[in-house]
């Protein structure tokens, strides 16, 4: 995403937080809607165990685990038809065309991730959990995203999944046709307080 965009998004932001005008408030988030907003399949990853790992190995040994993830997480969401919007932390944050693609790629990552084990030793093996939802969200390039599928792909990756975990909204589950062959059982996931429905993927 270029500067100029970045900073537009930014200047409607901080426009319509000044704006006391009702109408003209709505005026500009419909205009962040038109120029930003688009309908995606939202795909968190979270690596498991950081703090023990930090704490008993170091930050660095972590870092180094962190930078093996995003050399593999990357080709593979890319394989699958996705987009990596942003690393941030040991997370990976991308975006699909559709739910089968995102949870593909889910699967793919922790076939991949197994395979790799196999070489390191324990302490340097990688786990991760996934979360997936969709809906329409604000979408900055490669910069970052924002909305309602974006939280819940996060709480159900980062807070809800354990690790080796792949976790699917209803919503997002929905759009997935029976001829995928994708397994998965339903689970009731607690998400800032709200029981929401969803899905554990099977493979």
């Amino acid at each position: 995403m270029n500067e100029q965009l970045e900073q537009r998004f930014q200047n409607l932001l901080l426009e319509y937080s000044q704006q006391m005008d009702l109408e003209q408030r709505k005026r500009i988030e419909k205009t962040l809607w038109d120029e930003f907003g688009a309908e995606q399949t939202v795909f968190v990853l979270d690596m498991s165990g950081f703090s023990l790992l930090s704490r008993k190995y170091g930050i660095v040994h972590y870092l180094s685990m962190v930078r093996r993830m995003q050399l593999t997480a990357g080709p593979v969401v890319k394989s699958c038809g996705g987009r990596v919007v942003k690393f941030e932390a040991d997370n990976c944050f991308a975006v699909f065309p559709e739910p089968a693609e995102a949870v593909r790629a889910a699967i793919a990552m922790h076939i991949a991730f197994d395979a790799a084990n196999i070489l390191t030793p324990s302490e340097l093996d990688i786990k991760v959990a996934c979360g997936i939802d969709c809906g329409r969200i604000l979408l900055l390039g490669q910069e970052d995203c924002f909305g309602d599928a974006v939280n819940r792909a996060s709480k159900l990756g980062e807070d809800v999944a354990n690790s080796c975990e792949i976790l699917v909204t209803q919503e997002a589950m929905a759009r997935i046709p029976a001829e995928a062959g994708i397994r998965s059982r339903a689970i009731e996931a607690s998400i800032s307080g709200l029981v929401i429905p969803a899905f554990q993927i099977e493979y």
